[in-house]
């Protein structure tokens, strides 16, 4: 069976090698929703809307979506805009803990979809302003919400974590590696 992974993401195509399996990347031009009651389920839904738009294209192929978000205050952390504001998000992050909840779907051939999510959390080191202007000079952020990439110079500004280390970069792989080979298999 053929996987597609729904996201041009290079950190989620990694994460999918690094699993050993073959798949391709289609990406579907779909706008994500911004709002939800519970916006835990919000990178779910985003999810499932990348995959299910890949999968009316590809209808034999087995269709990965993933879409990540951190909540923090009870709010959904995205991209930052420009450098100025990724410096506000590390700062307000300093010191204090938030959520990094990936949602995940999988559209299969005969039509059904399976959807999830994994919750990770993140504790920050209390940052000076020298350090959050440093890790900007080292890491490009625009990409990544919440303005920072655990893998990269994570030591600098991350205290420590709990859950999947793999969820916090984009792509949880435990539960995912089972579905995929379940789903493969059949």
């Amino acid at each position: 069976m053929k996987l597609i992974l729904a996201s041009k993401s290079p950190r989620r195509c990694e994460l999918l090698r690094r699993c050993g399996f073959d798949f391709t990347v289609v990406t579907a031009d779909t706008e994500e929703l911004t709002t939800a009651a519970d916006l835990r389920l919000l990178p779910e839904q985003n999810a499932w809307r990348k995959a299910r738009a890949v999968a009316a294209t590809h209808p034999d192929a087995l269709v990965l979506g993933a879409d990540t978000m951190i909540l923090f205050d009870g709010k959904a952390v995205g991209k930052p805009a420009d450098l100025s504001e990724a410096a506000r998000f590390l700062q307000e992050f300093s010191g204090r803990t938030h959520e990094v909840v990936t949602g995940l779907a999988l559209c299969f051939p005969d039509g059904t979809s399976d959807l999830w999510h994994e919750v990770s959390q993140v504790r920050f080191k209390e940052l000076t302003a020298a350090v959050i202007a440093e890790y900007l000079r080292l890491v490009p952020v625009l990409d990544k919400a919440g303005a920072y990439a655990i893998q990269e110079h994570g030591d600098m500004i991350v205290a420590d974590y709990s859950g999947e280390l793999e969820n916090i970069i984009g792509l949880p792989l435990q539960r995912l590696q089972q579905k995929i080979t379940a789903a493969v298999k059949l």
